[in-house]
């Protein structure tokens, strides 16, 4: 049984110590797996003893062990992606190859729009009563957060990206304010940016839309309504195309409920990039 819900089925039984090491083993997973236990202990308000017996009374010989599993469980086992890219040597000779990707992609989307349709509605209800919407995405979830600011902002003023560029995190993180809400993607193994961008967010009162990969993702442990999208891939890294399909789903849906407004924008911020020069302006028809 994976961690997270051994932990949720035993946690009633646990003295309160334990209880308090669970809470921050539930909380923070990418903290587990990249801290020491000396920082764990301090963060969780616990001595190195009581990590050594919570591990113990989960049926783990000590914390190392668990902390393995931990990471097992997030996609984080040693030469995950060198392995699987070992099992693609020698196969770009194979004419099945490009067919079994887009096989995957084709799955993936099914799998997606069934997870998420009804996800996707109540996301956009959060968004719409939010005072600003913020984004954040990192490595290679940052096109999708830039994709979704990118677009969002043609029709809505207050849409922000959080990307830390220069060391800028905590300063744009500060911006986050109670009445705002945050869009955050991520998939496995998790980004430890992201899960602080989400954490902050939450302790400044946000309401979070959590794009992601699974139900337990420590995104989705803290997110008020979750999109969940399909990563298979037959290659060595997870894919992200089902990510932009629900990104661009979401955008639809926003752009469809902003009505009239939403076209006037549109076609003011168009008219803008083709009279600034970003975009360039299509050919003139020579006259006959």
């Amino acid at each position: 049984m994976p961690v997270k819900d051994d932990l949720r089925q035993r946690f009633a039984e646990l003295s309160p110590a334990l209880q308090q090491v669970a809470k921050y083993v539930l909380d923070h997973p990418n903290d587990v797996v990249t801290s020491s236990m000396r920082t764990i202990g301090t963060r969780s308000q616990s001595t190195p003893a009581t990590l050594v017996r919570f591990a113990q009374h989960l049926g783990y010989a000590g914390w190392p062990q668990l902390k393995e599993a931990v990471a097992a469980e997030m996609g984080l086992g040693p030469d995950a992606y060198g392995e699987r890219a070992r099992q693609l040597v020698g196969r770009a000779k194979k004419h099945e190859l490009v067919t079994e990707m887009f096989e995957a992609q084709r799955r993936n989307l099914d799998a997606t729009e069934r997870q998420s349709a009804a996800a996707l509605a109540r996301a956009a209800t959060l968004l719409e009563g939010a005072r600003s919407v913020h984004a954040a995405g990192f490595r290679a979830c940052f096109p999708l957060a830039f994709s979704f600011v990118y677009v969002y902002r043609l029709f809505r003023a207050g849409v922000h990206l959080i990307d830390g560029q220069g060391g800028s995190l905590e300063m744009q993180q500060r911006a986050l304010a109670k009445g705002d809400a945050l869009v955050v993607m991520s998939f496995v193994p998790y980004s430890r940016e992201a899960l602080e961008v989400a954490q902050a967010a939450k302790q400044a009162g946000c309401r979070i839309v959590a794009i992601t990969d699974s139900a337990a993702s420590p995104l989705s442990l803290l997110a008020d309504e979750t999109i969940l999208f399909a990563i298979h891939s037959p290659s060595f890294f997870p894919s992200v195309t089902a990510g932009f399909a629900v990104t661009e789903a979401l955008l639809e849906l926003l752009a469809s409920r902003a009505g009239k407004g939403a076209v006037k924008r549109i076609e003011q911020a168009e008219a803008q990039l083709f009279a600034s020069g970003a975009y360039l302006q299509p050919p003139k028809q020579r006259g006959g």
